[in-house]
């Protein structure tokens, strides 16, 4: 019998979505060595991905509802981890933001990459519970709460960018749970009035800092934009993507002049879809958006066929993260966005978001595993 279910377990294993997972991450390991060949940057991806593919299986084979249920103990945890890092001598400071941990054998550890799993299992928890009703504030009062301490700890950091990837997973379990339909009309109409007076608000108060604002400006008005200021990382982003044309700049060193020369800024983190962009081209930026076109619907149909309300909210959130993380990365290399310092998932270097982006790839296959189970 064991060994039946065992049998049965491999055949509906997801292994279109996990070899996909693997694919884009072997192709950014590529671009990551295109944007950094004399570095380790590549090598240490490569370590990654070997260590979460079995973080994938092993959560991929145990029950989700049983992880689940300790989803507070974990949830503890991870809010543990985060004032762990803020103590001064343990987290590493870079770039003016304190986000890592520093792991003798293993190297740095960015504890918000994780704490969005437990996260999303709490809110799943508790919203899976909610069923037959429309939802009420107090509830929504809740889920707010679970989403805000974490954020709150994670600007203390500061790292606004990673505290921006945790809107969407109570938006999207929200969206899911009877929310009533004028809430969210409101919600939207309020943000769309709200975000450009907290701008202006922010600006006058000071609250929003000077290089900020100029993040700001370049997107709102390119020309005039300090190219060799804050605009720099934007502009040359730009240029990066540019110089791709159709099928890519070609293969040598002189040809990626802006990412090998170190024109481009953080080549291999946050601007890696513009390199990208440069060595693979129009085509093969469309081909990668694809890709993760497919990632998404695999992750969705997953969903839908979720034994229960836990697991499809699980699975939900993990979507609506991920395509968050995606769309504001590639706005970023295009100039659409702001930098705020938002990696792409599974292509960006650090073994810290892709071993996270597994694990909850391998949530969502350990729901569909349990999807005839009662």
């Amino acid at each position: 019998m064991v060994a039946l279910l065992e049998k049965r377990r491999l055949r509906d294993f997801d292994w279109m979505l996990a070899l996909l997972a693997i694919s884009i991450v072997g192709f950014g390991t590529w671009q990551i060595y295109n944007a950094q060949p004399t570095e380790s940057y590549w090598q240490k991806q490569l370590i990654g991905l070997a260590i979460s593919l079995v973080a994938m299986l092993a959560v991929s084979f145990t029950d989700y509802r049983k992880l689940v249920d300790y989803a507070p103990a974990f949830y503890a945890f991870g809010l543990l981890l985060l004032i762990i890092v803020l103590i001064p001598g343990i987290g590493m400071r870079i770039n003016g933001q304190q986000c890592w941990i520093k792991l003798p054998g293993i190297g740095q550890f960015q504890p918000s990459e994780f704490v969005k799993i437990p996260t999303v299992l709490m809110l799943a928890r508790y919203f899976g519970r909610l069923r037959g009703h429309v939802l009420a504030w107090k509830e929504m009062a809740v889920g707010g709460l679970i989403l805000a301490v974490p954020i709150a700890l994670i600007l203390l950091e500061p790292d606004a960018g990673q505290a921006i990837t945790y809107l969407p997973l109570l938006a999207v379990v929200l969206f899911l749970s009877s929310i009533r339909m004028w809430i969210v009309i409101a919600a939207l109409v309020l943000s769309t009035v709200a975000v450009p007076a907290a701008y202006v608000i922010g600006v006058q108060t000071g609250k929003i800092k000077n290089y900020q604002q100029q993040r700001i400006n370049v997107i709102l008005d390119p020309e005039n934009a300090d190219k060799r200021g804050f605009g720099y990382h934007t502009w040359q982003s730009i240029l990066t993507v540019g110089k791709g044309g159709l099928t890519g700049a070609g293969g040598t060193s002189t040809e990626f002049s802006q990412s090998r020369l170190k024109f481009l800024p953080e080549p291999h983190t946050d601007f890696i879809f513009a390199v990208t962009a440069e060595t693979t081209g129009f085509v093969g930026s469309i081909l990668l958006l694809a890709a993760y076109a497919v990632l998404l619907l695999k992750l969705i149909m997953g969903a839908r066929r979720a034994p229960d309300r836990t697991g499809m909210l699980v699975i939900m959130a993990i979507v609506g993260g991920l395509g968050f993380q995606i769309f504001i990365n590639v706005g970023m290399a295009l100039g659409l966005l702001p930098v705020i310092g938002v990696p792409l998932p599974l292509m960006s270097a650090g073994v810290s978001s892709v071993l996270a982006t597994f694990i909850a790839i391998g949530f969502a296959i350990s729901v569909q595993l349990r999807r005839f189970v009662n």
